[in-house]
């Protein structure tokens, strides 16, 4: 029994760790300013955008008949982005935000 709280205690830190860093890196800002969605070029690759604006809340994707159209949402609270790529690179975005 004493090995066992022994090893939960030596645990104990590591999941103060990790619950710290989950709650600094969801405070670390909002990620959907204008100033973040006008970075975003035509030609940049997926992998760019969401280095920029982090993961999508939802991404729609079609296989055309030569081409591959992946559509990106970004919702934070009542605003939007949609960026459109095909063939993994962006062709259009639009915007809501207020700032």
């Amino acid at each position: 029994m004493f090995q066992m709280s022994k090893h939960l205690q030596s645990a104990r830190p590591l999941a103060l760790f990790l619950a710290a860093a989950f709650v600094l890196s969801s405070c670390h800002g909002k990620r959907l300013t204008r100033a973040n969605v006008n970075e975003i070029t035509d030609g940049m690759s997926r992998k760019q955008v969401e280095s920029i604006l982090g993961p999508p809340t939802s991404v729609d994707s079609t296989n055309l008949l030569v081409t591959k159209k992946v559509t990106y949402n970004y919702q934070q609270g009542n605003e939007t982005v949609t960026i459109v790529f095909f063939n993994d690179q962006v062709s259009s975005k639009e915007s809501n935000l207020h700032d």
